[in-house]
């Protein structure tokens, strides 16, 4: 690659955004994962968003990338699209679709999707991805130039802990309960690169100092550089990487209108808060434990202070975006109902309590459907 960057101006004056959501097939008698995302494909019918679903890291993944969207509602319908066709393919091949951070349990090795550079990747990092049998939710914020980008990217880092929060759904590894909410993001913090980016001076630096990471450690390409939020290589956009994959087409829907709140809040003129590089990453930790059920480090007074109240400044601070898109009582309403029903992490401790395997599956269940 060049140091150019490979950004390219939006198609519409509208901040554009996009979801890449990906799920994971379990068997239904122990949650472990089964490799049928090919069988899965195969029985998925003809239909509008068959294109854009495709196989992930995993023999047991499947990923949906939604085209551009500009409203909230498009991105809904799109998603709840991707989960009813991938639920009765896999119903007929007789396998769980869990939309979850990581499963609830493991059994060997995974088997890596037949795609070479998957398989490079895996050679590369060991044991490392031995355990990255993670899933996750993507958010791409369109961005006009590399710049801007970059300028969104040194603002929005400070809120990426309360993202992490508001996102866990994790709680389970090995069949038991690991203590922390988002425990995939545990697992991403032993990749060479991990957690929130440095600050840039512009793209042009940015992508110098991507281009002297490939080939270091692990990296064996560009878009294996594991930052929380990034410039993407492919798409003329910034792009949110923290969180799990979301039990609920609305709670996926809720956290890329944020993450659209920001880029463009981030983008005016206003100030913004910042947190030490040490303090951001404790911040992340801290959030990868506790998601939503403690305090989270609030940007704006860096000290710590009760998650809900942390998670009310975050949309407070991104109102007028939210407001200009239309966005804002979608999210208000989102972030009342997260509160008090409990993040995906919450809820998977929840069915578990009182259901066991089984009640976790029927919560699985519920999410696609």
């Amino acid at each position: 690659m060049t140091t150019t960057s490979p950004v390219r101006p939006p198609s519409t004056t509208a901040r554009s955004f996009g979801v890449e959501e990906e799920l994971v097939f379990l068997d239904r008698a122990a949650l472990r994962p089964v490799p049928a995302a090919q069988s899965v494909l195969g029985l998925m019918p003809d239909s509008a968003v068959r294109e854009f679903v495709t196989p992930e890291y995993l023999a047991s993944q499947l990923e949906y990338s939604s085209p551009v969207h500009t409203t909230v509602a498009d991105a809904m319908v799109g998603l709840q699209s991707f989960r009813t066709v991938v639920r009765e393919a896999a119903a007929d091949a007789g396998v769980v679709v869990a939309a979850t951070g990581v499963p609830f349990d493991v059994d060997g090795d995974p088997e890596i999707a037949a795609i070479e550079r998957y398989e490079r990747v895996a050679s590369a990092n060991g044991a490392v991805a031995t355990d990255h049998q993670i899933t996750a939710l993507h958010v791409h914020v369109g961005i006009a130039s590399a710049d801007d980008g970059i300028r969104a990217l040194n603002r929005v880092r400070v809120w990426i802990p309360v993202l992490l929060a508001l996102g866990s759904n994790s709680p389970f590894w090995r069949g038991r309960d690991t203590g922390f909410a988002s425990w995939r993001n545990i697992h991403m913090r032993r990749w060479t690169t991990s957690g929130c980016p440095p600050v840039f001076a512009d793209g042009a630096d940015y992508w110098k100092r991507a281009e002297q990471l490939v080939g270091v450690g692990g990296t064996t390409d560009i878009n294996t550089i594991a930052w929380n939020v990034r410039l993407s290589v492919q798409h003329p956009t910034i792009e949110f990487r923290v969180f799990d994959a979301q039990l609920a087409t609305w709670q996926s829907t809720f956290l890329a209108a944020l993450c659209r709140g920001l880029v463009t809040t981030a983008l005016s003129a206003e100030p913004w808060p910042a947190l030490s590089s040490e303090l951001l990453d404790s911040a992340l930790w801290h959030a990868s434990r506790d998601g939503m059920t403690g305090s989270l480090v609030n940007p704006q007074t860096g000290v710590l202070e009760p998650a809900a109240d942390v998670a009310r400044a975050l949309v407070a601070s991104v109102a007028v975006a939210l407001e200009s898109t239309g966005d804002l009582s979608f999210v208000t309403d989102g972030l009342a109902r997260l509160l008090a029903s409990g993040t995906g992490a919450a809820q998977q401790r929840a069915a578990f309590a009182t259901g066991g395997v089984a009640g976790l599956a029927r919560l699985f269940d519920e999410g696609v459907a």
